[in-house]
């Protein structure tokens, strides 16, 4: 039986298994979509919409890490309607995220030509930095809810599930059972969350105590005293 099947992508036609996603055939010729909710160690949820690409006759824009291909599809990646959807994703998340430490996605503002001061009046998510451990803060001011942390946390890598995602609407927010300091939950501090993040949200205590200006030895003198810390409580 053949289990390829043959789709058309920016008028190139193109032989594809029939099982697979639009973005991993997209991957297998080089012209991957931009993403911001998956990693390479988590599973694509479609979240972000960042990926979607246009398909002929299909009414809105489909995501291409969850959508299959199909024989006789016709993609494109890089239509106006394509690429004024990832720009105004990215203007909406800078007006009210902190994406200052995000390399990727300051990239895809400049490849798409956003506008990062489009929308000066927009409502900020404001939050104080969680620093409750010795082993990483937590600036959720820089958070984006990609979920890529809760998917490290829970069944793509680590299955200990201290984190997930609370509240409703524009206050939904990484949170923990309620909101209970890290020590108190179920992280085992493996540091998958920290290493999956794209916006540094999640920061190492070493660096952020570098930031601070911190020499190497006030760096372990510092965690060595929040260690004995978190001991005793």
């Amino acid at each position: 039986m053949n289990n390829t099947i043959t789709l058309i992508i920016d008028g190139e036609e193109i032989q594809a298994p029939q099982d697979a996603t639009v973005q991993q055939v997209l991957e297998s010729i080089n012209k991957a979509a931009p993403i911001i909710c998956a990693h390479e160690a988590t599973t694509s949820e479609g979240i972000c919409r960042q990926c979607v690409v246009e398909v002929e006759g299909w009414r809105v824009l489909a995501p291409a890490c969850v959508t299959k291909v199909s024989t006789g599809m016709v993609i494109f990646t890089n239509s106006e309607r394509v690429n004024r959807s990832r720009r105004t994703i990215l203007e909406m998340l800078n007006a009210s995220v902190d994406l200052s430490e995000a390399p990727e996605l300051q990239a895809q503002m400049d490849e798409f030509g956003a506008d990062r001061e489009r929308f000066p009046h927009a409502k900020t998510r404001e939050q104080d930095v969680k620093d409750d451990n010795p082993f990483f803060v937590r600036d959720y001011e820089k958070c984006l809810l990609c979920w890529r942390c809760v998917q490290a946390c829970g069944d793509d890598i680590q299955y200990t599930y201290s984190i997930s995602v609370g509240g409703r609407g524009f206050d939904s927010k990484i949170s923990t059972f309620f909101d209970s300091p890290m020590p108190e939950t179920t992280c085992v501090f493996c540091g998958n969350c920290v290493a999956v993040c794209p916006t540094n949200a999640l920061k190492s205590k070493t660096e952020h105590f570098m930031e601070l200006g911190l020499d190497y030895d006030e760096i372990r003198q510092e965690k060595r005293a929040e260690k004995k810390k978190m001991g005793k409580a």
